[in-house]
């Protein structure tokens, strides 16, 4: 092998930036974290890279990894920190994270117009959180790693997620009592650590609100 193939092996290697995706890249220069980088303990699993979601469609062609504001991604980690304090096989798992508001688009544009929208932050108030990198979809994997079971999908767009009617849907059999604890066990080590628990979503955790995100912080485009 050429001298000059071994130098740029090398540089590959040693360098993330070369094997890195031009939106991570973009997501690097906006100071956003890698938080899998920051903690190879997290597991990542952002839903948008799959079909598999309530959109139907692959999202994040150009990213695997998930990013979030140096804020948010320091108490993440804290909180996978405080999960494994009190089940040391667990991991926090991650879904989504910071994400572009033309990716924001292309979900309001699957629920504008039906009674779905309501689960969705329009891009023309705003956006969400996560156009900010302060907001995460999260769950827990259990010792195998495989996902805790919390009585739906994520992503899953109905009454059945929301949390402020949970004790009522174990009664009525939506969900189960273990399911229901797995979701407290999440909301705890979360809100520990300075998330907010998103009413409609048990996997959906804001780190700051929306006013103070459009005052202080930076939208990703």
């Amino acid at each position: 092998m050429k001298p000059v193939f071994i130098f740029i092996s090398l540089l590959i290697m040693l360098c993330p930036a070369f094997s890195q995706s031009r939106m991570e890249h973009y997501l690097d220069s906006l100071g956003l974290e890698n938080v899998g980088r920051m903690d190879p303990t997290l597991k990542i699993d952002l839903m948008y890279t799959r079909a598999d979601n309530f959109t139907g469609k692959v999202l994040y062609e150009d990213l695997q990894e998930a990013y979030l504001h140096p804020e948010a991604a320091k108490a993440l980690l804290q909180a996978q920190k405080r999960l494994k304090e009190l089940y040391p096989g667990y991991s926090l798992i991650i879904y989504d994270a910071a994400r572009p508001m033309s990716v924001q688009q292309k979900m309001w544009n699957v629920v504008k117009g039906t009674s779905q929208n309501i689960y969705v932050s329009n891009p023309a108030r705003g956006g969400g959180l996560h156009n900010y990198g302060l907001a995460v979809d999260v769950s827990i994997a259990d010792e195998k790693g495989n996902p805790l079971p919390m009585g739906t999908k994520v992503d899953h767009l109905g009454k059945e997620a929301h949390i402020d009617t949970e004790a009522a849907m174990v009664q009525q059999g939506v969900i189960t009592a273990q399911e229901r604890r797995n979701r407290l066990l999440l909301r705890r080590v979360m809100t520990d650590v300075g998330y907010k628990p998103l009413r409609s979503e048990w996997w959906h955790f804001n780190f700051r609100s929306r006013e103070e995100a459009k005052r202080n912080y930076k939208v990703i485009r």
